[in-house]
């Protein structure tokens, strides 16, 4: 049972204490970047430059968080993003954030970089969808594709804004180059029980979507568009869902903020696909800034980590909680019952000026995005 201290009333405090539990090096992994950190830093600011403006006098009631996903329900638009090595955090490592994701009534998303087993996470119960780096060996990758499958996950997420690893010079600092003794990325494990190192593909092209698709039945999601004309791209591939995403920071340092880059990306969708968001996300009202701009749900990484680092299961449950009660106020207040009910008319940025004149999708934000 996590104390009052230990849970923290907000994710700032979960952060806090996990960084106080965790190894400076696993701290340093979790929380770093890319080169300088800019975009780091970019996706959470990017989130403190949109103001929402609320609607009054709308009757909410009781507001009701469900979303429909892939043709499937969701008990509210926040999912756990893919997130590598979660055993630096906590022994039980992904199996316990599958827990907590299972109790909350989201998704998680495994990592080809766990540190426990498909099959193990998805003995914990929940709703999973499974990371993939497309491996240059196209037979290891439809094993571990048809692996996914039979574990039960329900989507594939294909990165594909990795195509070399980004320099991330906190770990070069620490000389944090593989894993401790006894940890591993146990989805990379071949038929042989050897660890294959996860190689990225300077060559990936969308060849290799069409080549996902003949060996799987399975929804595809595309993790790490930014641009919009890769987002209809995606609609003409065939994809069945996007995540705007820069990695969280973690590949290209200056690329976009998520935020920013959203809007354009639903625009260039047109609807024809679901868009979700990942990075920089902390608050309630951040989920609600990001569903107002067209996202259909947001994923949270670096949360889950701490929450974890901090209590395991019951941890991460917290952190889900915490996004969750958020959400559901900050919805009643900006005069909501649903995500649904939620458009861009709700959201201003910096320079414009709240009244009647509101122009939704806010012409600052345009702006960047159109850049």
């Amino acid at each position: 049972m996590l104390t009052l201290d230990e849970a923290g009333l907000n994710l700032a405090d979960v952060a806090a204490e996990a960084r106080r539990r965790l190894e400076p090096a696993h701290w340093d992994f979790f929380a770093g970047g890319a080169g300088g950190e800019r975009t780091v830093r970019a996706n959470e600011a990017a989130y403190t430059r949109r103001w929402v403006v609320p609607r009054v006098l709308r009757g909410t009631g009781e507001r009701d968080l469900r979303i429909c996903l892939l043709g499937e329900p969701v008990s509210m638009p926040v999912l756990v993003a893919p997130t590598a090595f979660h055993r630096l955090a906590h022994p039980d490592g992904e199996v316990a954030t599958a827990r907590a994701a299972a109790e909350a009534g989201t998704v998680m998303v495994v990592s080809m970089a766990a540190t426990r087993g498909v099959e193990e996470i998805a003995a914990a119960g929940g709703r999973l969808w499974f990371q993939l780096y497309p491996q240059p060996d196209l037979e290891f990758t439809a094993a571990v594709v048809r692996r996914a499958e039979a574990a039960g996950c329900r989507a594939l997420v294909v990165t594909v804004d990795s195509p070399v690893f980004g320099r991330r010079e906190r770990d070069l600092r620490h000389g944090f180059v593989e894993l401790p003794p006894g940890l591993a990325c146990e989805n990379m494990r071949d038929t042989d029980g050897r660890v294959r190192s996860i190689e990225m593909d300077a060559g990936l092209g969308w060849e290799r979507i069409a080549w996902l698709r003949g060996i799987t039945s399975l929804p595809i999601l595309l993790k790490g568009v930014l641009h919009p004309a890769d987002a209809r791209l995606a609609v003409a591939h065939g994809v069945d869902g996007l995540l705007v995403s820069n990695h969280g920071g973690r590949q290209l340092d200056g690329a976009l903020a998520t935020l920013d880059a959203l809007p354009g990306i639903v625009a260039a969708v047109g609807g024809r696909l679901p868009v979700l968001v990942d990075g920089g996300v902390r608050r309630g009202t951040d989920v609600l800034v990001a569903l107002a701009l067209g996202a259909t749900a947001v994923l949270v990484g670096r949360p889950v980590l701490w929450g974890l680092a901090v209590g395991g299961a019951a941890g991460v449950r917290h952190v889900l909680d915490l996004l969750r009660a958020d959400l559901d106020r900050a919805l009643a207040l900006a005069g909501a019952a649903r995500p649904a009910d939620l458009g861009p008319d709700l959201v201003a940025g910096p320079d414009l000026v709240a009244g009647p004149d509101l122009v939704a999708g806010c012409g600052p934000v345009a702006t960047v995005v159109g850049a």
